[in-house]
């Protein structure tokens, strides 16, 4: 994680160059930042205890500006996420006052530690699609005692983006007009990511309480719902699933 800087700084130089700015827009999509560790399995407790060592000096120092959930899949995966206000949000010092704070070699031991838990980290950006996304109470990613999570993956092309695009708004509107209570979120891959994708996050208590709300929501929508499900799949490279869970001992956000 110490080399989020460095991350951060390149990823600045390519949103840059496109021009990326929603600020004026309530419904664009909200971008976030997205930091992935894949940690060894042989290695997920020491991971886990020094991420506890981290969060803990930054809740008592409370000297980084900045908000982040975090949750960990069952492949061994843990994704801290952090909204982007803006372009600015990418070029803040990350870990600096915490340095400052706690000390720079007593953080350097931290992060040399937890640079042995894992080969590969990587950082990217998503956006939250407001548009395409079903949760008609308001939308939100830490849903109250719903902490499982089912994660789907819908890789594409640039010649099906549209098409996908398409059948996924479709989608929503079907949800809208049956009534289903079967929220979810849809996340479009941004730079950092090879490829393209759609993710859609679906919360839920547990993996029985989703095979559940997925039963009843088939139910609800019936051949309509196949039908259209079908068209999506017809038009994806790939399709993939992982189960799991949010961390909110993991997560921070600093006091203002």
């Amino acid at each position: 994680m110490r080399k989020l800087k460095t991350h951060i700084l390149t990823m600045l130089s390519l949103l840059f160059l496109i021009g990326i700015s929603y600020a004026q827009d309530a419904d664009a999509p909200q971008a976030y930042w997205v930091h992935e560790d894949v940690v060894k399995p042989s290695k997920v407790q020491d991971y886990e205890s020094i991420c506890g060592e981290l969060i803990k000096n930054m809740k008592q120092y409370n000297t980084e500006t900045m908000s982040m959930i975090v949750t960990n899949t069952d492949d061994n995966r843990y994704l801290w996420v952090s909204p982007l206000t803006n372009m600015a949000d990418l070029d803040k010092p990350v870990f600096a006052g915490l340095a400052e704070k706690m000390g720079k070699e007593a953080m350097d031991n931290l992060f040399n530690r937890m640079d042995e838990c894992y080969d590969t980290e990587q950082d990217y950006v998503l956006y939250l699609s407001k548009k395409l996304s079903y949760m008609p109470d308001g939308i939100s990613q830490t849903t109250e005692g719903e902490d499982y999570r089912k994660f789907h993956y819908f890789h594409i092309t640039p010649s099906n983006r549209k098409i996908v695009s398409q059948k996924m708004e479709e989608i929503s509107k079907l949800f809208q007009s049956k009534g289903s209570k079967f929220n979810y979120r849809v996340y479009k891959s941004g730079f950092g990511v090879r490829g393209e994708f759609y993710m859609v996050a679906v919360s839920a208590k547990n993996a029985v309480d989703y095979a559940e709300k997925v039963a009843a929501n088939n139910t609800l929508l019936g051949d309509e719902w196949i039908k259209l499900y079908g068209e999506l799949n017809s038009n994806l490279l790939k399709y993939e699933s992982v189960s799991g869970r949010m961390r909110p001992d993991m997560a921070y956000s600093s006091e203002k």
